[in-house]
């Protein structure tokens, strides 16, 4: 099964999304040892039909990254999908690539200009590629994508634009929906904007920023998330029981 065609079954996706500048392959053994206690406990919890890593960050300027991922993958059996802040942030070492596009803004760098110049090395890949509109919801704070993009976050007042963006990601064709409040985020998507997105789309959901409990996260499937990402949490607290 491809990891499309999980997220498209499954109804309930945790996604943990590691950010490579802020792991050093020198922390992974304590970072693999907490994971073996927390990733029973949030499957149990939150009925997970399975657990994927996300790897990305926004800049990521220091790393290697197909070093890294060869050394992150000696500590996980899971999948790891690229989660790419620009076109330098490839690599055949992981397992499959979201391919972003920012549909929330109008910077044309980021919503045609990052993948014109990870075509190249893309034409042949083994990677799953999986095309993803990415929205990017006001989390109450200025978050690295608004900041590095250059764009401004979508209101969660402004509800009909929001669902006409989502609308029009998924007519564009992108094969999943990414509802992002941001790293860090004070105010997480609602759970009443995630249903009426799930409503309209028939493509896989994705929803993250902000969600710091295992409460917040439950709610958000309940909504109609297929798929639920986490990170800030996770770096607060690697024993994170939510």
């Amino acid at each position: 099964m491809t990891i499309l065609e999980s997220l498209q079954q499954c109804k309930r996706t945790l996604g943990i999304l590691v950010d490579p500048e802020k792991l050093d392959v020198e922390d992974f053994s304590a970072f693999a040892k907490a994971m073996s206690s927390t990733i029973p406990q949030l499957t149990k919890a939150l009925e997970l039909n399975q657990i994927i890593f996300l790897l990305g960050g926004s800049t990521m300027t220091d790393v290697n990254l197909d070093y890294w991922i060869d050394e992150f993958r000696k500590i996980t059996e899971l999948k790891l999908v690229l989660f790419p802040g620009s076109h330098r942030q490839v690599s055949e070492h992981a397992d499959g690539l979201l391919f972003l596009n920012l549909i929330s803004g109008r910077n044309p760098q980021y919503l045609i200009g990052e993948q014109v110049a990870a075509a190249s090395r893309l034409r042949e890949s083994a990677l799953q590629i999986i095309p993803t509109g990415y929205i990017l919801v006001d989390g109450g704070v200025e978050s690295a994508v608004s900041r590095v993009s250059g764009t401004a976050p979508l209101s969660p007042q402004n509800e009909e634009l929001i669902l006409n963006t989502a609308v029009a990601g998924a007519l564009m064709g992108n094969q999943c929906l990414y509802l992002e409040a941001g790293s860090g985020a004070k105010v997480s998507v609602s759970e009443h904007l995630v249903s009426r997105v799930a409503d309209l789309i028939q493509i896989p959901l994705i929803v993250g920023g902000g969600l710091y409990t295992l409460k917040e996260i439950k709610h958000r499937f309940d909504a109609g998330a297929q798929m639920v990402v986490v990170g800030t949490a996770i770096e607060r607290n690697l024993n994170w029981k939510g």
